[in-house]
């Protein structure tokens, strides 16, 4: 253990700690009005992990010299965060949403439910699972959307917005197990560990679709009565644009959403496809809502904090992994992964020479089951909170609170993998 590891594993520990108390900057900011500012943003948590890394590489210049400091920091990969980024502005411009709310009111008119809360189950299990297809990111950012107008506002106890969060994370983390290239933390061993589709399908995806649909329906049961009453048309101006969208511009949105999924391990051809987007979405203005450009540069820059803190980090995260039995690798990567990215567990995994199948397997399992449990745990988490933090109490997301409301469906999820 060198100097820097050592500073590194407690900047880390004070980001985690950060994170947890995220909530208490926003009663500082009311209590003193005077430094309301720093506080409301010490309080995003989004911000969090960006601002330690800083202090991370502040450090690590004074005690390793700034070479390498700087080094270090363009040294690491950060095509996640800018995937993260530009996926969730595409998938939540108007067209992708539009069409995806008329797809899921069709469904929900052929089930045997009320359509406010078909639609809430929908958002909760389909949409989800089709993680597989878009991504996770995606997905969360389109489940986000389109729940936040049902169940994040006011009128709905605070108690059962967090279950839904953690239904709706859960969900998100196990529902991109049905391929091999949609979770991230099945990204970074699929190669390796020569995981395709198929394998992911028959081993992983069939029991998380067990776990995504009992999830779904416990949630939405225990909302039953909170939406009952709610109009077709609470579903907020956002998704009920003006004008008709043409299909042709719904359909290059859809073709831009598809092209960046698939150039996801490219960032500068999606990169450049993002900025002729842009372009498209000014020319087509009236057919937009104005787009999440806020909150998606926010979760890249949560995300690049959490590449850069996370990168010093092996040293002590490794040995544990490689030193677990596989029953104790699921249950040590299910707690683990609330205390860092499910992705980056993987990967650690990854570099270990000769496991076993089982083991391999368990240590996936434990990761995508975990998931939900924390803010870091799964990439697109912060995405989700960035959408929904508003509907809670003083705009901002417990970590406590969102840990107890993962509980339950984390419990479904590691039964479903484990059992």
């Amino acid at each position: 253990m060198t100097t820097m590891q050592l500073i590194s594993a407690i900047v880390f520990g004070l980001a985690l700690l950060h994170t947890f108390a995220a909530k208490s900057f926003e009663v500082l900011a009311h209590r003193h009005p005077r430094h309301a500012g720093l506080f409301h943003l010490l309080g995003e948590v989004e911000v969090v992990f960006g601002f330690w890394a800083f202090i991370l590489i502040i450090v690590m210049a004074f005690v390793d010299g700034g070479a390498k400091a700087v080094d270090y920091a363009e040294t690491r990969q950060y095509t996640e965060p800018l995937f993260v980024f530009v996926v969730m502005v595409v998938a939540a411009s108007r067209p992708v949403l539009d069409t995806m709310q008329r797809l899921l009111g069709a469904v929900a008119r052929v089930l045997p439910l009320r359509t406010e809360l078909a639609l809430v189950w929908l958002g909760l299990a389909l949409v989800p699972l089709t993680g597989s297809l878009i991504t996770e990111p995606a997905a969360m950012t389109l489940a986000a959307l389109m729940l936040a107008p049902q169940i994040f506002r006011p009128g709905i106890p605070e108690w059962l917005k967090y279950c839904a969060l953690g239904v709706l994370f859960v969900n998100v983390s196990i529902g991109g197990t049905l391929t091999s290239y949609a979770a991230p933390p099945v990204l970074m061993v699929a190669t390796t560990w020569n995981w395709d589709s198929a394998f992911m399908a028959s081993h992983f995806g069939w029991k998380a679709c067990i776990a995504v649909l009992i999830n779904a329906t416990g949630v939405s049961f225990l909302l039953r009565k909170h939406l009952r009453g709610a109009a077709a048309n609470d579903a907020g101006p956002d998704l009920e644009p003006a004008l008709a969208i043409p299909a042709l511009v719904a359909a290059v949105h859809l073709g831009v959403l598809a092209a960046v999924v698939a150039l996801a391990h490219h960032p500068v051809l999606f990169l450049g496809l993002f900025l002729l987007f842009l372009g498209f979405a000014q020319a087509y203005e009236r057919y937009q809502s104005p787009l999440i450009l806020k909150e998606g540069l926010l979760v890249g820059f949560f995300l690049a904090g959490l590449v850069v803190l996370g990168g010093m980090q092996q040293w002590w995260l490794q040995p544990i992994v490689s030193s677990l039995a596989p029953v104790a690798l699921f249950f040590g990567a299910l707690g683990l992964t609330a205390i860092t990215d499910n992705a980056a567990l993987t990967y650690l995994g990854s570099l270990i020479a000769g496991m076993t199948d089982e083991a391999k397997y368990m240590l996936v399992a434990g990761a995508v089951a975990g998931g939900g449990l924390t803010v870091i745990a799964n990439a697109p988490n912060p995405a989700g909170v960035a959408l929904l933090r508003r509907g809670f109490k003083d705009e901002s997301v417990s970590a406590m609170g969102l840990l107890t409301g993962a509980l339950l469906p984390t419990a479904v999820a590691a039964a479903a993998f484990f059992l």
